[in-house]
């Protein structure tokens, strides 16, 4: 890979939230521009070889750094030597950003309900995308869905709840919908596609899902993505194609 597509960049913070997910922010090239919902290539030296890897994007296009979640990926030759990351260290960025998880997507049906649905790492663009006040103005309903296995592995709950007041100032319409997977005693703790299928889910969010005015972006484990997106196509709910749909999917690896 030519090393020409990329900038080198400078580690300014690590954050561990457990012993296997971390979070880093680097510098931002003035040059770098992405859309709530993007991801970035960031490359790693290892040895002679350059590793790259894509990272959603966890800050808001207009911040002046860049932050993205990992998960230590066992044997992973990226995420084994990321997870040593320290201030100051380098890392390579790729000098434009990709996806296609944005809410431009959708033309029809017209913004009234959002439902972000992620599941470990998978959160990174939904929190992006909530620190975008074009996000609030567009939609009237918005449900942030986060599965993860344990308690421990609840990332971000207070900046969620900062980024509620602050982005979501007079919006009356938020839910954070947490799911522990395995901590049987957890308000909700079924998989995803389970807790659609019986209905489990719209109780807790106060809302149904409807053909007419329901959009839904899925991101995490790619089983998840996969058994999620049936459920909701059994409830009436159609893939995003050409603008037009309800469901918009992205695999995070």
């Amino acid at each position: 890979m030519s090393i020409e597509k990329f900038t080198q960049e400078k580690v300014l913070s690590v954050h561990r939230w457990t012993n296997t997910l971390f979070s880093f922010t680097m510098t931002r090239p003035a040059h770098f521009k992405f859309t709530a919902g993007q991801f970035a290539r960031i490359g790693l030296q290892v040895g002679d070889e350059l590793v790259v890897r894509a990272y959603s994007v966890v800050s808001s296009p207009f911040d002046e750094i860049l932050e993205f979640f990992s998960v230590v990926v066992p044997e992973g030759k990226f995420t084994s030597n990321l997870q040593h990351l320290k201030v100051g260290d380098e890392l390579f960025l790729e000098k434009i950003s990709y996806g296609y998880l944005t809410l431009a997507r959708y033309q029809l049906p017209l913004p009234k309900d959002l439902w972000l649905m992620g599941t470990g790492t998978g959160l990174a663009p939904f929190i992006c995308m909530l620190q975008d006040f074009e996000t609030w103005s567009k939609y009237e309903k918005i449900n942030l869905v986060y599965s993860v296995r344990t308690r421990d592995e609840l990332a971000y709950i207070e900046r969620i709840q900062e980024i509620a007041q602050t982005f979501g100032e007079g919006h009356s319409g938020f839910k954070f919908i947490p799911v522990i997977t395995r901590e049987p005693d957890a308000p909700l703790h079924d998989r995803l596609p389970v807790l659609i299928a019986n209905g489990e889910l719209e109780k807790v969010a106060g809302l149904t899902f409807n053909p007419e005015t329901t959009h839904v972006m899925l991101c995490g484990n790619p089983e998840m993505v996969n058994d999620t997106k049936e459920a909701l196509k059994a409830r009436g709910l159609t893939m995003n194609r050409r603008g037009e749909g309800n469901i918009a999917v992205e695999n995070y690896w």
